[in-house]
């Protein structure tokens, strides 16, 4: 009988003890909590890149090329590497809480080891995958590491469904509802009892509404014999192809290889195999902008501990009514001509100069998406607020995952306007009324024996 699956929170325990001179290789538990630590900070800007330099120094100091005491030298110019590379990215970092931490990490650091500030840097070391055999890769990992496995004494398989958030942005939700959302800022996509998805989105113009996906971060949550806590992020123009830590699975666990990230294409794509929850993830960078993409089983969906605490879940339930936009109705505006009047809730905001015309824009969107259905029109609604040709291939790209993600292959395309009414945003789907003949039946019925009586 196999354990029930249950959260498991890993309370990471701050400071820099136990790394003075005398710490030897047992110290280096310190290396994961110093990871968890830096790395649940959001970053406050874009083109701060102090993930990046935390994962260096990670790579160059953990496994194999952990310093112990008779490598000092070496460990010293970690640390000046590590110093380097925080102070070239100071400027873009200010009144980032990674960042600070960093550095002051970095003092204590260097002065625990008597390492001098003046001397030799080193290259950062690339991690190397573990040998065959090796506890990371073994395939004979407990089946409640495997969640397909776990299915096969139960009557029914897995129920699998599909979120994806691409484009201006567009959202697919859990339950195939489609929307076309401002949600300017950090937003999350899915909180549950196994992961966390938040998504922050920024105007795409100056001064203009319009909005895409410049950062998303994933925290994969610590879970019994299988994975430990990983984090993964992804900025504009930095598409790792590893976890904050350097690694590309879940940690040290016997189960560790449920949880892999795999590149597909260097800078564009990412895979993300989550088998201890039957998850896959899919993050592409298109143009300059970032689609996220999931395929989960239901169970795993709904493994909330508060499920009416999750209003703001988007995946689950959906954008809320005041930052939905009718994309259908400022499409239609734009095919009318420039003096047709648009809702004031249709267009978050006039078209820039260097948008695309009407016709253009449908020509464009109908070479990569033959089939006019929800997702052609993002594409076109995107290029009329835009003018960006790269949100072509988001759209394409984003049916593209559908395609190989969605459970059901009759939903692949969506054709029906998914805005919800007032009052109904983010409800969830419920039985349709009772015809109010069907329900003077039913009175009557419960009445008849009354009525013989008095009769």
């Amino acid at each position: 009988m196999q354990p029930p699956r249950e959260r498991l929170v890993v309370t990471g325990r701050a400071g820099w003890m136990g790394m003075g001179r005398g710490a030897g290789r047992p110290a280096l538990g310190f290396w994961p909590t110093l990871a968890f630590l830096l790395c649940s900070f959001p970053a406050a800007s874009s083109s701060c890149k102090i993930l990046k330099c935390n994962s260096e120094f990670w790579s160059a100091t953990a496994g194999s090329h952990a310093p112990a005491a008779d490598d000092a030298p070496e460990f010293c110019a970690a640390l000046r590497t590590y110093a380097l590379c925080t102070r070239r990215t100071a400027r873009t970092c200010r009144g980032d809480l990674a960042y600070h931490s960093a550095v002051h990490g970095i003092e204590d650091l260097m002065s625990q080891h008597s390492c001098s500030k003046d001397g030799p840097t080193s290259q950062p070391h690339l991690r190397t995958l573990p040998p065959p055999g090796d506890s990371q890769e073994r395939s004979d990992s407990p089946e409640i590491c495997h969640y397909e496995k776990s299915f096969h004494n139960r009557a029914a398989a897995p129920n699998y469904t599909h979120c994806g958030l691409f484009g201006d942005p567009h959202l697919r939700t859990f339950t195939d509802r489609f929307q076309t959302c401002k949600v300017q800022g950090a937003w999350p996509l899915i909180d549950n009892n196994y992961l966390n998805v938040q998504v922050t989105n920024t105007p795409v113009l100056p001064g203009s509404a319009a909005t895409a996906t410049s950062k998303l971060t994933i925290i994969f949550k610590n879970f019994q014999e299988c994975v430990d806590q990983k984090v993964y992020q992804a900025e504009m123009d930095e598409l790792p192809a590893a976890f904050a830590d350097g690694s590309k699975n879940g940690g040290e666990k016997h189960g560790a290889n449920s949880l892999k990230i795999t590149e597909k294409v260097s800078g564009q794509h990412v895979e993300i195999q989550a088998k201890y929850i039957g998850t896959t993830i899919v993050v592409r960078q298109v143009g300059r902008y970032l689609t996220f993409a999931v395929r989960m089983p239901e169970e795993v969906v709904n493994a909330v501990e508060d499920r009416d605490s999750q209003g703001l879940y988007l995946c689950l339930r959906g954008c809320p009514l005041n930052q939905q936009i009718d994309f259908q109705a400022f499409r239609a505006g734009a095919a009318e001509g420039p003096g047709a009047p648009q809702p004031p809730a249709a267009s978050p905001a006039p078209p820039a100069p260097d948008t695309f015309p009407y016709e253009t824009a449908v020509a464009k969107c109908k070479e990569k998406l033959p089939v006019e259905d929800l997702y052609y029109q993002a594409c076109v609604f995107d290029l009329l607020t835009t003018g960006d040709v790269n949100f072509t291939l988001a759209a394409y790209y984003a049916l593209e995952d559908v395609k190989m993600l969605h459970s059901n292959k009759d939903k692949l395309h969506l054709y029906a306007r998914t805005r919800e009414p007032p009052g109904r945003a983010g409800a969830a789907p419920g039985p349709p009324p009772a015809p109010w003949p069907l329900l003077g039946t039913l009175l009557l019925l419960a009445l008849l024996p009354a009525l013989l009586g008095a009769a």
